[in-house]
């Protein structure tokens, strides 16, 4: 083999280089003559990661639930010139844990309760250091068989889990926020087809109206999804709302008497300061008694509707057309990963496939490209399957329930202290804390956060400054609550 000469005998042949086989380290690092698939430097670099990696998780439930620095106080280790010559890749590796590990926050830490951030469960991380390692492109069956099966059992045991029909169109994608936009974008082509206008060949310029409503306690994601899908943001009618967040039914009621056209719902599982959920099962038959599409943001509430004593709370949601869920969340799968789920498959695929004519023709076969916006994507699916294969249906059911349990016992024991208010009903995993006024609560959170014992992050809920707790990590426990308690407690005795 012409190309072959003075290399080493059977790198060209297919076979796995070992350390033996090394010619001494190059003058530079990027000298074609010595790259191999995986010489000394780079397998030292690849043991270095792993090993800090679990030195790094090992020690969380010791460590603050704080940062060490903030941006300005480390902005020096990073804002340097590119090095003309580059540098061996194990130093690589240990330099960036060095500069780096001071403004990691831990996010992973059962103590965080700020936000809703899944602990990206271990053996979710053990398996995303093999996607990386992988290095599939997951967009076809084809060139990544494993992947797309391993992909496709994601979305049948997600489904199952979460009591939806078992014929929906599933997407593996980033997160709520892409997953919200592919929902919508599959609505906007449905109910543009159902009023004869094919969007797809004649774009949204002439089309005809689609009319959006959608709570005025929303997340701000759906609201990005409705700009990212050119339906606009001014366009959407805001629907007065209840105590706790939920669309109001007569104010929904009136909305749609008003829409001319087949309007498109947006409804919302979880509220992020109270936890609650929308009347779906009122709601739902209302909206599509008028032809319209009912979506639901679920992105970590729709969790709850997996656990039998508690899906009541979502009674009717699984009649909805399309949903949005996070893996990243409730499941504690690491980022980024969740679902773009549309019950009529048809309709997800015609409005996300991107088939050219280059990729090879697969018939039926399910194709994980056809069901999101990427054709060049992570196998971001894999770490969610080893969660689940780990935790059984009846292991995720548990989880999700001691959350709701512990977020309850929270509530009850700070409502039972003076001083402290709980401004939500707690239907999941949020709690919203109010203290006597807006100075005393900012002073108590402010308190809390700086110890860094444990962190919950801010909030603003009725024009009230709240201490906004979600509990969601995989090894949150009773012990962390109590931590939590007596943290803000102490804070709040220092303060008054």
């Amino acid at each position: 083999m012409e190309r072959a000469r003075g290399r080493k005998a059977g790198i060209w042949r297919g076979k796995r280089p070992i350390a033996s086989e090394m010619t001494k380290a190059p003058s530079g690092p990027f000298e074609s003559a010595e790259i191999l698939p995986l010489d000394a430097d780079s397998r030292r670099a690849m043991q270095i990661a792993a090993d800090h990696a679990i030195a790094y998780r090992a020690r969380l439930a010791d460590q603050p639930a704080k940062p060490h620095m903030r941006p300005a106080e480390m902005a020096d280790r990073f804002e340097h010139s590119l090095p003309e010559t580059g540098e061996e890749a194990h130093s690589v590796i240990e330099q960036l844990v060095h500069d780096a590990a001071d403004g990691i926050h831990p996010h992973t830490s059962p103590r965080f309760f700020g936000y809703v951030c899944g602990g990206s469960m271990p053996v979710g991380a053990a398996a995303d250091f093999l996607v990386t390692a992988w290095g599939q492109n997951a967009a076809s069956s084809w060139e990544s068989p494993s992947v797309a099966l391993i992909e496709q059992t994601v979305c049948r045991w997600s489904l199952d889990l979460l009591r939806l029909p078992a014929a929906c169109g599933v997407g593996i994608v980033s997160g709520a926020t892409v997953a919200n936009t592919q929902c919508i974008i599959a609505a906007r082509d449905a109910l543009l087809a159902r009023q004869g206008w094919p969007v797809e060949e004649n774009g949204l310029f002439g089309a005809p109206e689609i009319p959006v409503l959608i709570g005025a306690d929303a997340h701000s994601a759906p609201m990005a999804s409705l700009r990212y899908a050119g339906l606009g943001v001014g366009r959407a009618k805001r629907l007065e709302t209840d105590d706790q967040g939920r669309i109001r039914l007569d104010a929904l009621e009136a909305a749609l008497a008003e829409c001319a056209h087949p309007p498109l719902v947006i409804l919302q599982a979880g509220q992020i300061n109270t936890g609650a959920f929308d009347p779906f099962a009122q709601a739902i038959p209302m909206i599509q008694q008028t032809g319209g599409w009912a979506h639901v943001d679920g992105a970590f509430g729709l969790w709850v509707h997996a656990v039998p004593e508690l899906q009541d709370r979502l009674s009717g949601v699984n009649a909805a057309d399309s949903w949005a869920v996070d893996l990243h969340k409730w499941l504690n799968a690491p980022y980024d990963a969740g679902l773009c789920i549309v019950r009529d498959r048809a309709a997800l695929l015609r409005a996300m496939t991107a088939r050219g004519a280059y990729l090879p023709e697969l018939g039926e076969t399910w194709e994980p490209s056809d069901s999101t916006l990427e054709l060049s994507r992570r196998a971001r699916g894999v770490p969610s399957y080893a969660i689940l294969k780990h935790l059984g249906a009846s292991g995720v059911r548990a989880m999700i329930s001691r959350h709701c349990a512990l977020a309850s016992y929270l509530a009850e024991t700070l409502s039972a202290k003076p001083g402290f208010e709980i401004l939500n009903e707690v239907v999941s995993n949020q709690v919203a804390i109010a203290c006597e006024s807006d100075e005393i609560t900012s002073q108590v959170l402010q308190r809390v956060q700086e110890n860094g014992k444990v962190y919950p992050s801010h909030g603003v809920w009725r024009g009230r400054q709240i201490i906004r707790v979600s509990v969601i990590k995989h090894a949150t426990d009773r012990a962390d609550i109590d931590l939590l308690i007596a943290e803000i407690l102490a804070a709040h005795r220092e303060t008054a």
